[in-house]
């Protein structure tokens, strides 16, 4: 079947080489990139299909739509929005094509507060020979230590991989068991009802859930309470699911025992905010999938999959439950 996909600006070089290679992988297909909003609200018209970022007036303009590939694998806040979700179009996503990457810099982050290389990299700029020895920068031992990972999705999932190969008990907090191998690497997978209870276990409490609706400031001052004083936080998922002012009460407070951040609830974290210099943090601008290797050709592969079966009239991968954001 013919169908026609609105490609949404902004339109870069880099996006129109895109679109041309996946018009070359479905020639029936009839791929159009406007350059302006106008134009696109226009080519929206007849449009099946789209791929961007969509606001009320371009899906008042596609009455006809009928997928809508959304351009991350969890778009940024205000994505879903009323009319979105009203709209009878299916989103997909790109989900699963980060997991390696980003977990990966999740256990960077847990090797780098165990042997405290944060702490010294800082000595070395000093130039300061000092060896960190006491309990207090011994008290985390990996292979006999709690990592609690709240959203067991794919990411999470490679991540508890990459935990047990390191001795580490797996605790997950999840509604589903969805993703492929969960079951191999999670010791215990409890419901999201039960993360107060689990919170006191964790060594190492990671976040790689979503921001949805339920998510949205779900790490407060509450949450940290019921941490261990020597617990680590760690948040790869989306920043507007922490409360930052909180969690630097916490650190500054010694209610946990570290953080490492890879996004915030304020992006770019701004230059005067306290947590920049909160004790024992590691923080990183949200660079933990940027254009990682292989990522192009995973984007181009969902999005040419999808396209070949959306014209067969076929199941999309990675659709997403709008009303949930994910």
């Amino acid at each position: 079947m013919s169908f026609k996909m609105v490609f949404l600006p902004p339109n870069s070089q880099h996006n129109l080489d895109f679109v041309a290679r996946l018009q070359d992988s479905v020639p029936d297909a009839n791929l159009v990139a406007p350059s302006d909003e106008d134009a696109a609200a226009a080519e929206l018209a007849d449009a099946d299909a789209a791929f961007g970022t969509m606001n009320p007036r371009l899906v008042a303009a596609a009455p006809n739509l009928r997928w809508l590939q959304a351009p991350a694998a969890a778009p940024p806040a205000g994505y879903y929005f009323d009319e979105l979700i009203a709209h009878p179009v299916q989103v997909t996503n790109f989900r699963e094509i980060y997991n390696d990457h980003i977990s990966v810099h999740i256990v960077a982050m847990m090797l780098s507060f165990v042997k405290h290389l944060n702490l010294y990299r800082d000595h070395q700029r000093d130039r300061n020979w000092q060896k960190l020895l006491g309990d207090q920068y011994n008290n985390i031992f990996l292979p006999e230590s709690t990592v609690v990972i709240v959203g067991v999705g794919g990411i999470g999932t490679e991540t508890a991989r990459l935990c047990k190969a390191l001795g580490c008990n797996v605790v997950g907090v999840d509604a589903r068991w969805e993703s492929p191998g969960a079951r191999d690497y999670v010791d215990d997978m409890r419901d999201p009802s039960e993360l107060d209870e689990v919170l006191s276990m964790g060594d190492f409490v990671v976040l790689t859930i979503p921001h949805t609706p339920q998510t949205e400031g779900m790490f407060d001052a509450s949450k940290f309470a019921l941490m261990k004083d020597t617990a680590i936080f760690i948040n790869i998922g989306r920043g507007l699911t922490t409360k930052l002012d909180d969690l630097n009460d916490a650190l500054r407070n010694g209610d946990i025992g570290g953080a490492g951040l890879d996004v915030y609830e304020i992006e770019p974290l701004p230059a005067d905010h306290p947590l920049w210099d909160a004790p024992n943090t590691i923080l990183t601008p949200h660079i933990a999938a940027d254009e990682g290797r292989h990522l192009g050709e995973r984007r181009y592969e969902v999005v040419s999959d999808n396209m070949r079966r959306f014209a067969a009239g076929e199941p999309l991968r990675n659709v997403v439950d709008k009303h949930n954001w994910y």
